[in-house]
């Protein structure tokens, strides 16, 4: 799980290609963020704010990076830019399809410099189809409403999206596996360099695999409607006492006879996988019933592990969780507290830089490291070239 020696050029803002790249740089890769010399990534300055006088977005997502600031636009910017990309292992971006030709770094371009790199491109809908040219957010992506929002949602099951900005960490998690990917394919000779293409869109319908075949076979299924998204009584969220809420996950035979017994209700274990539907109501209201009993911390104090229920919680309570704590939560000492890599493993690097870069602060060493000497960078800067 180590990225040692591995050096990215990471075109993007905000935060689909930032996480994307942070996953990188938390395997130990050497990400160099490639910002423009205005503003560079507007998430530096979208609050809230950390104590550390950068956007919490921009702190959580882009540490143990380095940045460099060069103006693409311009001729000596773009020429400064081919001069790192001769020796990056990997170059990604984020711009809409058409923005990385007309800057004149796109794929060939830069293959024309080094044929051995893994180029990334990830957007709202790729570059093919249609909407290639559309901007697009979470919520306008194709499908976001329609294939991640299956769940109950009270008596009017009006859509609710809930997987907020599933599409952009989504597309953001895919990039970094398929350059992961196509680095590994490059060193078993598989592959020399290669280009990828990465749809948000494309990732959301991937994450629909448990209703994609009815969807796809010519039904609509509809919230309420599947085994996954409320049809049964045995696999929902009920609301207990304090306005607080549980999971209830008894899909195997035995998980829901340990709920039966658990809350005295043995005489309900046959209507366990019922296909009448007089039946799973009548079940559902009874649960409904029961839960509203007790509050859902006491629900949880009394029922086992065997019941497969779970506490629905707040993000603060979640973060709190001794379980989220203990595996992914980091507090450094040195550093606001954030989110770490969702994996552990034997070689994975114990120690994350978790420092934040200036805008252009690694400037002058990133250009120097490809190869320009002090009066070629002092030129690239009078000429406002970078930053």
């Amino acid at each position: 799980m180590r990225l040692d020696d591995v050096r990215v050029l990471d075109l993007t803002r905000l935060l689909p290609g930032p996480y994307a790249t942070q996953l990188l740089a938390d395997m130990g890769a050497d990400v160099v963020k490639i910002e423009d010399t205005g503003a560079g990534d507007y998430a530096r300055h979208t609050p809230p704010v950390t104590d550390r006088g950068t956007g919490a977005l921009f702190d959580s997502v882009n540490r143990g990076k380095r940045s460099v600031a060069i103006d693409l636009k311009s001729d000596e910017g773009r020429e400064a830019f081919l001069d790192l990309a001769a020796d990056a292992d990997v170059v990604f971006e984020q711009f809409r399809p058409g923005v990385v030709d007309r800057l004149g770094v796109d794929y060939e371009s830069v293959r024309e410099v080094n044929d051995e790199v893994v180029y990334c491109s990830l957007s709202g809908y790729g570059n093919s189809g249609p909407y290639r040219e559309r901007a697009g957010h979470d919520l306008n992506y194709i499908g976001v409403a329609g294939l991640l929002d299956m769940t109950r949602n009270g008596e009017d099951d009006a859509p609710r999206v809930p997987g907020y900005q599933i599409g952009d960490l989504g597309g953001g998690l895919f990039a970094a596996f398929s350059i992961v990917s196509a680095l590994l394919s490059r060193e078993l000779g598989n592959t020399g360099g290669e280009y990828i293409d990465v749809s948000m869109t494309d990732v959301v319908a991937s994450f629909s695999q448990s209703i994609a075949y009815e969807a796809l076979a010519g039904d609509d299924p509809r919230p309420g409607e599947t085994a996954l998204t409320g049809l049964y009584p045995w696999y929902d969220v009920y609301e207990c006492a304090d306005g607080q809420y549980l999971t209830l996950g008894a899909l195997e035979p035995e998980f829901w006879q340990a709920f039966c017994e658990e809350v005295g209700k043995e005489e309900w274990v046959g209507e366990h996988m019922t296909g009448d539907p007089d039946r799973r109501a009548a079940l559902r209201e009874a649960l409904e019933e029961l839960f509203v009993e007790k509050s859902r911390d006491a629900w949880l104090e009394e029922l086992s592990d065997q019941t497969m229920t779970g506490p629905v919680l707040s993000p603060a309570e979640a973060f709190e969780h001794e379980q989220l704590a203990e595996r992914v939560v980091k507090r450094p000492d040195d550093a606001p507290p954030r989110v770490g890599f969702p994996a552990a493993g034997t070689d994975a690097p114990e120690d994350t830089d978790e420092s934040v870069p200036g805008h252009g602060e690694h400037t002058a060493a990133v250009l120097s490291e490809a190869g320009l000497d002090d009066d070629e960078v002092e030129a690239l800067r009078d000429a406002g070239a970078i930053n």
